[in-house]
């Protein structure tokens, strides 16, 4: 759905475009602090399905949604009331990817605990494989908001043409009839985790503890891969909003993939920790190899899709000449960069399923630095290499961590101990 409302905003202009697409960034950077309960309760969850421990998966998931609560008020607010400042990362001379942003991200922030919460809610009971009802929920927030968008974007028979503030406020409400779902599903005991208000209302700070331990590793991961992927595209907004704009629409396409990968890897996760949970070793073992070869299957497909259709690509968020010229140009450095980027993102799942959370924390980390930060600077305003060279850069990124990840995986250590959680 960010890839369809960057599609729509695109027809109003390249700035708009852009100002979404860095919201939206910023937006992911504080989702990825919430993915230390997402994660850690899913970890922890998994292991208690898998144990036949339904009470302490319960008594798990209330806490983590407790603390998604909390936190989510506190992210809406730092949202509305920080949103100038964040943007200031911008420079152009009209300013309207500034204006765009800030006006996306103020708005939104007003759904903002909904949309958190969910957020949260959803991604732990996908993260313990129920997957049917988190995509059911989801597909329903996204259909509502597919269809109400473009009604207060481009102001249709009769409503208001809000443009980029009517963006927001279609996605707050989807949001909000989404969350309303997921409340009822929840409470109903539809799903493999039941949320019990006395759990919701009853801190227990050795569970919080519990929950950090597990997730933090996860979330320094992400949030360094949110920071820096932000960080990034503040350096292209700094040389041209032409390469901002463009690598605006390679960041909605690998999203809608990384979707896919992020399926992948969450089942891989899934099945990983409640066959270790049952003390299955060779059905976890089993099961990750079979997800990494469906991947490599479909990332293939992928690549060869995006390559023969890479003007088509283009040409469905902008028609703006400069924009698709280079974009058509840069695609298939963009499109090969998917490969290892996929098969890389199945291969973490098992890893978290094992336990080594610390290890995907440390690589993330020190390549993020080394590559995304320190090698786009150098790439981007010392030679001068533009959009080819930030996505060359990521494509060795992603293919030295599927290298070393692969190498863990198969060192095969984590099949002879007990305890894998803290590895």
């Amino acid at each position: 759905m960010w890839t369809a409302e960057a599609i729509y905003l695109g027809k109003l202009s390249a700035g708009a475009l852009a100002g979404h697409s860095m919201a939206l960034q910023i937006v992911l950077v504080f989702f990825a602090i919430l993915l230390t309960f997402v994660m850690g309760a899913g970890l922890i969850i998994n292991r208690y399905i898998g144990a036949n421990d339904q009470q302490r998966a319960n008594h798990i998931f209330g806490q983590a949604m407790m603390m998604g609560i909390i936190l989510s008020i506190i992210f809406a607010i730092i949202w509305h009331s920080g949103a100038v400042h964040l943007f200031s990362l911008i420079k152009e001379d009209s300013g309207a990817a500034q204006t765009a942003g800030v006006t996306y991200l103020r708005t939104v922030s007003f759904f903002g605990p909904l949309i958190m919460v969910n957020f949260v809610a959803t991604g732990i009971i996908r993260a313990v494989g129920d997957t049917t009802h988190s995509m059911l929920v989801n597909l329903t927030i996204n259909i509502i908001n597919f269809i109400v968008a473009p009604f207060l974007i481009f102001g249709l028979f009769g409503a208001p043409a809000l443009g980029v503030k009517g963006a927001a406020l279609a996605a707050g409400f989807a949001h909000t009839i989404g969350f309303t779902i997921t409340l009822y599903l929840l409470r109903s005991r539809k799903t493999k985790v039941y949320l019990s208000f006395k759990e919701l209302a009853t801190p227990n700070f050795r569970t919080f503890n519990e929950l950090f331990k597990m997730g933090l590793p996860t979330t320094v991961e992400q949030l360094t891969w949110g920071l820096g992927q932000l960080v990034v595209i503040s350096f292209a907004g700094s040389v041209s909003v032409v390469i901002l704009s463009t690598h605006a629409i390679f960041m909605r396409l690998q999203n809608i993939l990384s979707m896919v990968y992020m399926g992948f890897s969450l089942a891989a996760m899934s099945e990983m920790g409640q066959n270790l949970g049952a003390n299955n070793k060779e059905m976890a073992e089993q099961t990750a190899h079979a997800a990494h070869r469906v991947m490599g299957i479909f990332i293939g497909i992928a690549v060869i899709i995006m390559i023969t259709f890479s003007k088509a690509l283009i040409h469905i968020f902008t028609t703006e000449p400069a924009t698709v010229a280079l974009g058509q140009k840069a695609i298939y450095i963009f499109a090969f960069a998917q490969i290892p980027k996929a098969l890389n993102n199945v291969l973490a799942g098992n890893l978290r399923g094992i336990g080594m959370l610390r290890w995907l924390m440390w690589t993330t980390l020190a390549f993020v630095i080394v590559f995304e930060v320190g090698f786009n600077y150098i790439s981007l305003f010392i030679f001068g290499w533009g959009l080819y060279g930030m996505w060359g850069i990521q494509a060795i990124d992603e293919t030295a961590r599927l290298v070393l990840n692969f190498l863990r995986f198969q060192n095969g250590t984590w099949r002879k101990k007990i305890n894998l959680w803290q590895q």
